[in-house]
């Protein structure tokens, strides 16, 4: 493709990213807070009181859809875990290549959040695997129990960065 096929290419693909921006910003204004745009994904910081309302939003308004993935992030000199969900669109053909990606800052001594599970079904793995290695709580979630570590693991979430493998100290 010719650097102006591209130019065009990537200009159209923003205003696709600037409608869905545009669409959150008048739904829920300092609720949702950008976080950033790139080419083909958004990610929005949400509140965990407005988490089910902008999930629910997602989904029914926007088409997107299906659940890709739930990961956590560690920060703990700020004492944060950030619990991100990237959600993709098998129904909105505009938004097929799109990801959409928001995420909830939970204190990290008190990680607590509903689950999204009501609105996408496919996440509960990924959150039964997010509460195991980042001790996120799920509230309403189902199954919330070990699924990769053993049931009597007692050290803590091995994925928090303060975790150190046994026998590998320096």
């Amino acid at each position: 493709m010719s650097q102006q096929g591209q130019a065009g290419a990537d200009s159209g693909q923003l205003i696709l990213e600037k409608e869905i921006v545009d669409k959150v910003t008048a739904r829920f204004g300092d609720k949702a807070k950008l976080a950033y745009v790139k080419p083909r994904r958004v990610r929005f910081n949400v509140s965990k009181d407005s988490i089910m309302e902008f999930a629910r939003f997602a989904r029914d308004e926007l088409g997107f859809d299906h659940p890709i993935s739930v990961s956590g992030v560690d920060y703990p000199k700020n004492r944060i875990i950030d619990v991100v969900y990237h959600v993709g669109s098998c129904t909105n053909d505009r938004y097929r290549s799109f990801v959409l990606a928001f995420a909830v800052q939970l204190d990290r001594d008190d990680p607590v959040m509903p689950t999204l599970i009501p609105v996408y079904r496919g996440v509960e793995y990924h959150e039964r695997e997010t509460f195991e290695m980042f001790g996120v709580i799920f509230e309403g979630h189902p199954r919330l129990e070990r699924l990769l570590l053993p049931e009597d693991w007692a050290d803590i979430p091995p994925l928090r960065k303060d975790f150190h493998i046994k026998g590998r100290e320096e």
